[in-house]
């Protein structure tokens, strides 16, 4: 027992309280057995970010008696789940006895008015009337519980909603009235109901001998078209293809973007704009097209690095060339089509480019009048750069055409899935979202990491969270118009630190990494809103769940049909003696590889060379001879599984990295022995490429998301010879026989089983 002068004072125990009602920890636990306190100074300024006073006694006696006050008067939650075929939600079942419920179907932006869009159409916003349950009284019940009785033959009229997020309003007998989003969302996302195989590439690396000096839309939609059609792949995952800041440099990582919903133009395949042809000034373009030759000779024959910049200057002046032409009767009712459905989403995107433009990318250096996507100031800037704010939105419009005909190829190709995209987990502070959705996100708090094995000072990724009380009120508004934007395009969807749907690692600005604290999110929600648009639009998800998971997180996952990710060399008898997993003892629900962009290349980790990599750049913090005796005995451990398993063509002989393409194909053989659903290859190791796209832990000391795939000497390899390399055909060999058909996905809302296009 606790002695009395072990107690923490009341001001603690009331701080405790204060962050436990509105999702902010006190402390984590990094293992089952140990748990670390947060600081005080993290939990009062995660408080703070969501608009809580907590600093001092007296303020967080006031702000609890205000959140006291609140939750007693709110009849419901700002955002209520209903799963399709679950009893009706706690929440209403402990609504007051005699509580009459008035529930409106919403006809949601942007769905249900795009032409293009794949899913149902979302139902006209009505009033619900008697004979279908629009009133339905409450029956009594324990809070917490669900009753059944009355309650459960009253509630088919709520429970017969369809698909979407309707409005609810509860008014209780002693006059209380609470309006709420009802979210009904499928039991379970899309999920693969077969096997398939399919290539792993960070696009701007994939050059071919038609590209700007970068990879681009045409490249990816070449490659989709060959290796579904050559090579029987299933998917191409690509990195986050989301928009920029622009800068003098931009920041070269995909992973800090300006926007999340709009794709980055500068992936365009320039002459497969249709107004291309039509463009008047043919000596102009002539002249971009020598100097983007130049480029691409630069990195395709002179080992030069991926200049993005470069590439975005030429294909900027090519595109303002091209947007001069006037679009044709067809082209313009989809342009239109498309500013409808994006709406103000789309102008303010735009406007925040044609602003960067006149005032830089960073809008809190901007006049004081333009901070604000809704002043006067904004509106009359707005209508004085119309031309340019034209331009963006012709831009975001070409870019998601593009994309929409890469994963049409994809699907013509025979891909059960096509074309996987990339959702970063946040955005750039400066950029164009965190402009135009001030309200929705955590000012003076960035996601991060708290120390793990991994990383012991903790991370800070410089990223503004949402606010989840924000989200929560608008019915997670934001997030789903960011999911039905990326499903416009998308076979499938890999979310990054998936684990941020239910916390994310708050970091105070000016605090190190290891003073900040977890904030909550409504997970339910969060998961639910995914279901609901993964489920219109036909689309697998794949959630980025590696490193430290809290305890239920991949069980919820998996519970509503999110893929995990399993990488070989982290997967190991943790709980047990620590030795490679058996390929057996491997999830199904996963898209199991070999590497990822962030880790080294396989034939590196082979070598040995990642080491020899890091210890050039001063990145180790032990010898260099303990590193390389850790890792080769790691290699060793895996490679005598593989031989035991009879998955090497001849015994192995010689140090690890001795026969490199077999143990390679080795790798895979494993990886096809595991039950995963869904098989990664990660391309560059087709033609055996040492460097890893991105090093963690390096800024300017390495060339970071500017490599394009080279061999092992380091020579870059255009896709033309990439897809002809006979070492890449013989790894893909591996996976000739891969299921017993194309793969089919389940579509949760049918009895039977269909292929999704």
């Amino acid at each position: 027992m606790t002695a009395a002068n072990d107690e923490p004072p009341a001001p603690a125990q009331e701080l405790a309280r204060l962050a436990e009602l509105y999702g902010v920890a006190t402390s984590y636990s990094p293992a089952p057995d140990r748990t670390v306190p947060v600081p005080d100074s993290a939990v009062v300024a995660a408080l703070a970010a969501l608009g809580v006073e907590a600093a001092g006694p007296d303020a967080v006696r006031a702000a609890l008696a205000v959140r006291d006050r609140e939750l007693r008067e709110r009849l419901l939650p700002p955002t209520v789940v209903h799963w399709t075929g679950a009893p009706p939600p706690a929440a209403l079942a402990a609504l007051p006895a005699g509580t009459r419920l008035t529930v409106e179907t919403e006809r949601e932006q942007g769905h249900g008015q795009d032409p293009d869009h794949g899913g149902r159409r979302a139902g006209e916003r009505r009033e619900r009337g008697e004979r279908d349950g629009g009133e339905v009284p409450t029956g009594d019940g324990d809070p917490g519980e669900v009753p059944t009785g009355r309650w459960a033959r009253e509630w088919h009229g709520v429970a017969e909603l369809p698909l979407g997020v309707h409005r609810l309003t509860a008014v209780a007998p002693d006059g209380r009235s609470t309006r709420a989003h009802l979210v009904v969302a499928p039991d379970r996302l899309p999920t693969p109901a077969g096997r398939s195989y399919g290539l792993l590439v960070q696009l701007y690396s994939l050059l071919s001998r038609r590209s700007w000096g970068m990879g681009d839309l045409g490249d990816l939609a070449e490659l989709a078209g060959w290796a579904g059609r050559t090579v029987g792949a299933g998917f191409v995952q690509v990195n986050p293809l989301h928009a920029a800041v622009p800068g003098a440099p931009t920041d070269p990582s995909p992973y800090r973007p300006s926007s999340r919903r709009f794709p980055d133009p500068v992936h365009l395949r320039i002459e497969d704009v249709p107004e291309y042809a039509h463009t008047e000034d043919r000596e102009r373009l002539g002249g971009l097209l020598e100097r983007a030759a130049r480029l691409r000779t630069a990195v395709l024959d002179k080992g030069a690095l991926i200049d993005r910049d470069a590439v975005w200057e030429l294909k900027r002046e090519a595109l303002e060339a091209v947007a001069a032409v006037p679009l044709g009767p067809g082209r313009q009712a989809a342009y239109d089509a498309f500013r409808a459905a994006h709406g103000q989403a789309l102008e303010d995107h735009a406007t925040w480019y044609a602003l960067a433009e006149v005032h830089g990318p960073d809008w809190h250096a901007w006049p004081d009048g333009l901070r604000a996507p809704r002043s006067a100031a904004t509106a009359r800037a707005r209508t004085e750069l119309a031309d340019r704010v034209a331009f963006h939105t012709r831009l975001a419009w070409l870019t998601d055409g593009q994309l929409r005909t890469a994963q049409r190829v994809a699907s013509e190709a025979g891909m059960p899935v096509g074309i996987v995209h990339d959702l970063a987990v946040g955005v750039h502070p400066q950029g164009a979202d965190a402009w135009a959705q001030q309200d929705v996100f955590a000012a003076g708090m960035s996601v991060g990491a708290p120390p793990d094995a991994f990383n012991a000072r903790g991370q800070d990724w410089g990223l503004p969270p949402w606010r989840p009380d924000r989200l929560a009120a608008t019915g997670h508004a934001p997030y789903r118009d960011l999911l039905r934007a990326l499903f416009r395009y998308a076979g499938a969807l890999r979310i990054d630190h998936v684990m941020g749907l239910f916390r994310l690692w708050w970091v105070p600005r000016g605090s190190a990494p290891t003073e900040g604290t977890y904030v909550r999110y409504d997970a339910d929600a969060m998961l639910a809103i995914l279901a609901l648009e993964a489920t219109r639009a036909g689309a697998v998800v794949i959630g980025e769940d590696l490193g430290t998971v809290e305890p239920g997180v991949r069980e919820s996952l998996q519970r509503r049909g999110v893929l995990g990710t399993s990488v070989l060399w982290f997967e190991r008898d943790w709980e047990g003696d620590g030795r490679p997993l058996p390929p057996e003892r491997w999830r199904a629900d996963c898209l199991a590889t070999a590497t990822t962009h962030d880790l080294p290349p396989t034939a590196a980790r082979l070598t040995g060379d990642h080491v020899g990599l890091r210890d050039r750049l001063g990145l180790l913090t032990r010898s260099a001879a303990e590193e390389r005796t850790e890792a080769a005995s790691d290699t060793a451990e895996w490679l005598a599984l593989l031989g035991s398993l009879g998955l090497l063509d001849r015994p192995a002989a010689g140090p690890p990295g001795s026969d490199e393409e077999e143990e390679i194909r080795a790798v895979h053989r494993f990886l096809l022995r595991t039950p995963a659903r869904l098989i990664g290859v990660w391309l560059p190791d087709g033609v055996g490429d040492r460097r890893p796209q991105n090093l963690p832990g390096t800024w300017d000391q390495y060339p970071n998301w500017r490599l394009p795939i080279a061999d092992g000497a380091g020579r870059a390899v255009p896709l033309e010879e990439l897809t002809a390399a006979p070492r890449l055909r013989a790894l893909l060999e591996v996976y000739a026989h891969i299921g017993s058909g194309p793969p089919l996905l389940r579509d949760p809302g049918r009895a039977t089983d269909r292929v999704i296009r």
